[in-house]
C-alpha cells in the first residue's frame, strides 16, 4: 500500500485500511439498497451517501463492511465521537522525530484519495461543527478543505461513504442541511429467528446447541416486547456462558445455570424477567397510564371523595 501521497504540495501520510471481516446474514434487501445507493448510472451521476439507522448492536457496521467487500474496495472506518474535531476527520498534524510536522490523513481522507469505502460509524455522536467540515464532500462538490494543512482534497470517483446512526438518544442532533446530504435513510430491523440463529452460529460455531437455542429464544422474546437487547448482546451472553462451562471442568455447571448466570452478569438482573422489564419500560414512557390530577395524590381512583367521582355524578 502507498504510505503517503502529495496533495497540493503537502505530503499526506495515509491511514491503513481496515481488515475486519463482515458477512451479512439475513435481510438481503437492505444490502441491495446500500449497493444501489453507490451505483452511478452516467458520467454526470453521483453516488449517494446513505445513513443506516437502527438500535445499537443490530449490525449496521457489519452491513457497511459487507457492502464494501461486495464492491471489492478497500475499507476504512472512522469512529465518530462527541469530541471529534474537524481536523480529526480530515488531516491531523503530528510532530515528527526530527521536529518537523507530518500530516496524517484520516481514514476518511485516505478512502477519498485512494477510491475506497469509508464508514462513518455512529455519526449522530458527532457535533455540527465537525459535520460542517464534510458538507462539500457530501454534495456535488465532493471535496474537503483542510485548514490545518492548507489544502483542498478532492474525492476519487470511486470513493463511497455510508454513515451509521443509532436510533437512541444521541449526544448531538444532526442539522437538516447535513441530513439532506445523507439520503436515503435505510432502517435496519432485528433479524428473524432463523436469521438470528444463523448469525450466532456463524460467530460462535463452537457453541452448544442448547445454549444457542436459549439465547435466540431470549432475543426473539426481547424483540417482540420492544426491548433494547440486540444480537450483539446475545453473542456476549453466549460467549460468557460457554467460557463458564469450560472454566472449571472438575466442577462443571449445568448449561442452564451457566446461561442464566451469563444473562445476569452481561445484561443485568432485569433481563431475567423480560415481561416485568417491558412493563417497567411502558410505565416509564407513560404507556397505559392516565395523567394524574391533584386529587390522585390524596385519594384512590375509586374513592367516593375523589374529585372525579363528583364530576361523574
Amino acid at each position: 500500500m502507498t504510505e503517503h501521497l502529495d496533495v497540493g504540495g503537502v505530503q499526506l501520510y495515509l491511514s491503513p485500511p481496515d481488515t475486519s471481516s463482515g458477512v451479512w446474514i439475513g435481510q438481503p434487501e437492505v444490502l441491495k439498497q446500500v449497493m444501489a445507493c453507490w451505483l452511478t448510472l452516467d458520467d454526470k451521476d453521483l453516488p449517494l451517501t446513505p445513513r443506516l439507522v437502527g438500535p445499537p448492536g443490530i449490525g449496521k457496521t457489519t452491513l457497511g463492511i459487507a457492502a464494501a467487500k461486495a464492491r471489492e474496495q478497500s475499507l476504512y472506518i472512522y469512529q465518530c465521537t462527541a469530541d471529534t474535531r474537524p481536523e480529526d476527520l480530515l488531516v491531523l498534524p503530528v510532530l515528527g522525530e526530527n521536529g518537523n510536522i507530518k500530516y496524517h490523513a484520516s481514514p476518511l481522507v485516505t478512502a477519498m484519495l485512494l477510491g475506497g469505502v469509508c464508514i462513518l460509524d455512529e455519526g449522530n455522536r458527532m457535533s455540527e461543527k465537525s459535520w460542517a467540515s464534510l458538507a462539500a464532500l457530501l454534495d456535488h462538490r465532493r471535496y474537503v478543505e483542510s485548514i490545518v494543512a492548507g489544502i483542498t482534497i478532492p474525492a476519487h470517483r470511486e470513493f463511497r461513504c455510508v454513515v451509521t446512526m443509532n436510533s437512541d438518544e444521541s449526544t448531538f442532533t444532526i442539522p437538516d442541511y447535513i441530513l439532506s446530504r445523507l439520503q436515503p435513510a435505510l432502517e435496519l430491523e432485528h433479524p428473524k429467528r432463523d436469521e438470528e440463529l444463523a448469525i450466532l452460529k456463524y460467530h460462535l460455531p463452537f457453541a452448544e446447541p442448547e445454549m444457542l437455542s436459549l439465547t435466540v429464544d431470549f432475543l426473539q422474546e426481547a424483540h417482540n416486547l420492544k426491548l433494547d437487547f440486540s444480537t450483539r448482546d446475545g453473542l456476549n451472553v453466549l460467549r460468557y456462558a460457554m467460557k463458564r462451562l469450560a472454566s472449571d471442568p472438575d466442577h462443571p455447571m449445568s448449561k442452564d445455570a451457566a446461561w442464566q448466570e451469563s444473562l445476569e452478569k452481561c445484561l443485568g438482573d432485569d433481563a431475567l424477567d423480560l415481561n416485568t422489564l417491558a412493563e417497567k419500560k411502558s410505565r416509564s414512557l407513560g404507556g397505559n397510564t392516565l395523567p394524574m390530577g391533584l386529587g390522585d395524590f390524596f385519594f384512590d381512583p375509586g374513592d367516593e371523595l375523589h374529585p372525579d367521582e363528583d364530576d361523574e355524578d
